[in-house]
Parts: C-alpha cells; structure tokens; sequence
C-alpha cells in the first residue's frame, strides 16, 4: 500500500492550469506523471467541493451545499476512514478544513497549530482568509505551504497528507478567471510543487494535485459553466488508472484515496478510478 499527498490547488481551472503549470505538463510529456481532465459536482462552491472530494458524494447528499453553512462532516470520508483504520492523518489547509474534519471550534490564536490524535484530522497547519487580498494573496506564500507540509511528512509520516492552497481561488475572485494575476498565481503553485513533489516522491508518497473547481471571466464559480466545473487531475504513482482522455469524477477521489492507502471505502461513495498495481514479489 501507498502513502497519499492530495493537493487541492482552490479555484484552478482544467485551461489554466494547462497552459501555466509547465513544470506539470513537463512531468506528463516525460512520462513521470499522467494528468486527466476532471468534471466537479455541483454546486462548483469550495466548502461543498472539499466535502465531495473526501465523502465522494454529491452536496445534494452529503448536505454541505454552501460556503455559508459550513459545519462539521456528518459522513464517513477519507480522514475519519483512515483514522479508523489505525492510519495517521495530516493536513496543511485552510480553517475550513478544522471545521470540517477536526471537531472542535476554531480558535484564531489556537488552532493554527493541531495535533490530537482523537481527531479524524490528527496533525496539521491551518491558516485562516483573514485578510487575504490582491495586496497579500500569496501569503502564506506556496513555498512556504510546501514547507509545512514536507515538515509534517517527516515528523508523522501520515498515511493521508492534504495540502490546500487558495490563493489562486482568491485572485480568480479579485480578477476574474481571464485575468493575468489569476493565471500567474497558478504559475506559483506549479513553481512551488516543482521544488517540492520530488521530495515528497522521494519520502514514498503517491502524489495527486487537483482544485476543487475552476473561475469564469466573471470572478466566480459555482454554477455549471466548463470554467468552473472542469478542472486538472495530476497523478505521481504508478496505480493502475485509466486511459489518459477519459475523463474523470470528482466523486471517484475519495474511494481512489482509500483504495491507495488500503482502507475500504464507505458505502455510496464514488466509484475508485485508481487502484494499487500489483507487485511482483
């Protein structure tokens, strides 16, 4: 079995992220990642979205169908599977994710730092949006995330890794999905991820970077428009996968997760579309 990192890059765009992650694409053209195009479900919301990807199942289902009823997960997903199966967890990520998956209220001067082993989250860096801006999108700055997470790998050695970044989201907002500043803070993520995912490789994880929805040229998402549904789909590992051109679901990652980690999915979870690939011993 596998050690998983999943990356959530918030708000990049499947077009975006083609033609400003080089460093990506480049691993796909050398054969040393294979990338997919991958439909969300709806609503295309950030809140409803991280649920999705670690319940595989739609909002309508799981009951988090917007960024402002936001509460504690109430379905079985990646953190509480992996947690109940005497695996360890981890995550850098924004305070949604403390709502979500730890249990506990966020406190500002607190719960920057997280460790309890109690908790389907049992260690993790949280940040909070407070203040974030087109002046300071890049704070905490992506090398700097990459940096927390590679820290907690060596420390915890969790099973599961999350890494969230939403600055690319935050100037999608501010300038629109079209603008620039948006396509070249994905450039950041992808300049971050470059010096980082061979390390993390070289630490024994799979690793998979993907957003949880895209943004329009109006500087939103949430809806059924290509720009906010579709998004990118990075693979570093040698599961079995699909073809390369199928297309892919958003509810298939919480079970694909599992499936690498040897945890058994949920009932009514998404089908895996990754699955370990036979050693020869």
């Amino acid at each position: 079995m596998s050690r998983v990192l999943l990356v959530i890059m918030d708000g990049a765009g499947y077009d975006a992220a083609l033609s400003e992650c080089g460093w990506l694409e480049g691993a796909v053209t050398l054969g040393q990642a294979r990338r997919w195009k991958m439909r969300t479900a709806l609503p295309s919301l950030s809140g409803p979205m991280y649920e999705t990807i670690h319940t595989g199942l739609w909002p309508h289902q799981h009951g988090i169908v917007s960024n402002d009823g936001m509460r504690a997960s109430s379905s079985p997903n990646v953190f509480s599977l992996t947690r109940v199966a005497g695996k360890r967890t981890g995550a850098v990520a924004q305070s949604y994710f403390h709502k979500l998956y730890v249990g506990q209220k966020w406190d500002p001067l607190r719960s920057i730092e997280h460790l309890d082993e109690t908790a389907d989250i049992q260690a993790a860096r949280f940040y909070s949006m407070e203040g974030y801006g087109p002046m300071n999108a890049c704070a905490p700055a992506e090398i700097d995330l990459c940096a927390q997470t590679t820290l907690m790998m060596e420390r915890y050695a969790p099973d599961y890794m999350l890494l969230h970044t939403c600055s690319a989201d935050t100037l999608g907002h501010t300038f629109g999905g079209d603008s620039k500043e948006y396509r070249r803070q994905i450039w950041h993520i992808d300049n971050a991820l470059s010096r980082s995912i061979p390390v993390w490789r070289d630490l024994g994880y799979d690793v998979i970077v993907t957003a949880d929805h895209g943004m329009t040229s109006d500087h939103w998402h949430g809806g059924t428009a290509p720009a906010a549904t579709e998004v990118p789909f990075y693979l570093f590992s040698d599961a079995e996968a699909p073809e390369e051109g199928e297309e892919l679901s958003q509810l298939g990652i919480a079970a694909s997760v599992l499936a690498l980690i040897g945890v058994p999915p949920a009932e009514g979870m998404g089908d895996a579309f990754l699955t370990p690939r036979p050693h020869a011993k």
